[in-house]
């Protein structure tokens, strides 16, 4: 009798507890066989199904903001996947009432306040490595461009300009340099970053780098040379590259200031982030030719636009829209190994089983959780279905709907996940270190 009691206190406690809206813990073991995955910003998970659909039901929200994020997702995810288009701020975390692991679909998580998600107990994952050929040659590609200035000479022909003669053609490509003997200064020297100095050396460049957070001899390995500060790279430098992650230590890295150290005259490359970049001191300085030409793949707002900004009047000046991530094999490659990492959550121990983890060290040092009695599982739907404000799109089991596949109705009542909340984890520490300079951009910049 004495024990039945007992067991009936003990429920009554966890039904407290959901009440009260607290947010879980990270579960020291298995997760529930079916939790809720959400994709927060995009609306296909033909990728994602086959790899989690038999361990969670995966929705899709097609937001902008959490604004936007249906309370359904809200209240019961457990995981979210997300591209570099939905901002997740501490106020938008907590929002989520059992969010236990995010995964950035690219390798920058700039967009993710990853210290405050520490602090309620949420594992931030990346993936860093799919797309870095795409953005080592992409990077390649805007440098050659400055160089050769062959976008300047497209737009001459396409405005109808002659350059039959020696003198028009001096005219049209004048500006365009020679490339062997040129010095690249690489700025993060990543897996992109070692990207671009090899590729960079076969064309006849000279690199140089600056990376505080490498260990002394990598240069050795890669034959490059080391600057000891961010001013002798700058000033030694004939183009300077931008891969290193954005945080708060970096922010308009390049700036008045930075910008005055370059050279006369030198090239300005960034497929990185864009708040590296102090856009009004780039306009300026472009408009003075103290920087003789810059490609910026990635932008302080974005999407960008040349109609509104600091380099609306900008000369010399390429931009592409945070695409330099892109290729259809890296873009299927990051999803794949997003929803892997969203799987090992599920079925295995957060943080220790997660790949990679970039708050891992904060959510140790945080607490040591508990391990938890999985609840009764929930018979729920295996499919992937959306929430939007009202209605919600429902998936045959095994993929997204084809035409007139799809069932549209209205769902009423909850689903039932059967993960018990209890209380928050103690804060953790504030991660004060400046975040390394992997030199990954993502995918956004799906990247």
């Amino acid at each position: 009798m004495a024990l039945m009691d007992k067991h009936k206190q003990v429920k009554r406690q966890r039904l407290d507890r959901i009440c009260e809206g607290i947010r879980p813990p990270i579960l020291n073991g298995p997760m529930h066989p079916r939790p809720l995955v959400a994709l927060l910003d995009g609306r296909d998970c033909t990728v994602e199904m086959p790899i989690l659909k038999d361990v969670a039901t995966v929705a899709f929200c097609d937001a902008q903001s959490t604004q936007e994020i249906h309370e359904k997702v809200l209240n019961e995810a457990v995981a979210a996947l997300l591209y570099h288009t939905i901002t997740l701020s501490r106020d938008d975390l907590e929002k989520f009432k059992g969010l236990r692991v995010i995964v950035r679909i690219g390798s920058g998580f700039d967009n993710v306040d990853v210290k405050a998600a520490a602090e309620l107990g949420i594992a931030v994952c990346n993936v860093p490595a799919s797309s870095v050929e795409e953005t080592a040659d992409t990077s390649l590609c805007l440098i050659l461009n400055l160089y050769r200035r062959v976008t300047w000479m497209h737009q001459a022909l396409r405005e109808g300009t002659r350059a039959s003669s020696v003198e028009q053609i001096r005219e049209v490509a004048g500006g365009a340099a020679r490339i062997r003997g040129e010095t690249l200064g690489i700025i993060g020297l990543g897996r992109v970053g070692q990207a671009v100095a090899l590729r960079a050396k076969a064309f006849g460049f000279g690199v140089i780098f600056y990376d505080p957070y490498l260990p002394d001899g990598v240069e050795r390995s890669l034959g490059l040379q080391r600057m000891a500060t961010l001013q002798d790279l700058l000033i030694h430098s004939d183009c300077v590259s931008l891969h290193c992650s954005l945080n708060e230590h970096n922010h308009h890295l390049i700036n008045d200031f930075t910008i005055k150290q370059m050279r006369q005259g030198a090239f300005l490359v960034n497929t990185s982030r864009g708040g590296l970049v102090d856009e009004k001191a780039l306009a300026q300085a472009l408009k003075e030719g103290r920087i003789r030409g810059a490609a910026l793949d990635v932008h302080e707002t974005e999407p960008f636009s040349f109609s509104t900004g600091p380099l609306k009047d900008a000369p010399n000046l390429i931009c592409t829209p945070h695409t330099s991530w892109y290729s259809e094999q890296a873009s299927v490659e990051a999803r794949e190994e997003a929803a892997r990492e969203v799987r090992r959550a599920i079925t295995g121990r957060i943080p220790d089983s997660l790949k990679n983890c970039v708050n891992k060290e904060y959510l140790m040092a945080a607490s040591q959780w508990p391990s938890m009695e999985a609840a009764t599982v929930h018979p729920e739907l295996n499919g992937a279905y959306r929430f939007p404000p009202s209605l919600i799109n429902v998936a045959a089991a095994g993929g997204l709907p084809g035409a007139g596949a799809g069932v549209e109705s209205l769902v009423s009542g909850t689903l039932a996940h059967g993960i018990a909340p209890v209380s928050h984890p103690p804060h953790a520490p504030s991660p004060g270190q400046p975040v390394k300079a992997e030199a990954d951009r993502d995918i956004p910049s799906d990247q």
